[in-house]
């Protein structure tokens, strides 16, 4: 009877190891992609905003630098993308790559938001 438990045990511990590593696998399946996006901004509430925005709309990591402007952001393909990124940074208040901010939305960011705007 021991023995017959131990055997049930071992299938069963493979069973659920087997389960784990497959779930796993399919998880590395999916397809990042890492872009770079030029985004304006002057702050620590900045990059709080621009980092916050893009992980709302699909991105799975964003970090935006304030001395370089830069925000290297990383997004499945298949449900985002650097355009529509981009787009919704501009709705928010951040100028970003070909995306000018709408004046009235930069107009209401706090005023230690307010990065110089390129004409």
């Amino acid at each position: 009877m021991k023995i017959i438990k131990l055997i049930l045990t071992i299938v069963l511990l493979t069973a659920i190891g087997t389960d784990a590593s497959s779930q796993a696998d399919k998880k590395a399946d999916v397809k990042q992609k890492t872009e770079t996006i030029k985004v304006s901004g002057a702050c620590g509430m900045c990059k709080a905003r621009i980092e916050k925005t893009v992980l709302a709309e699909g991105a799975a990591s964003a970090v935006w630098e304030e001395k370089t402007q830069i925000l290297t952001v990383s997004f499945d393909p298949a449900k985002t993308s650097k355009d529509a990124l981009a787009k919704k940074l501009a709705s928010v208040g951040h100028d970003a790559d070909k995306y000018r901010a709408p004046d009235e939305v930069y107009a209401k960011l706090p005023g230690c938001c307010h990065y110089e705007r390129v004409k």
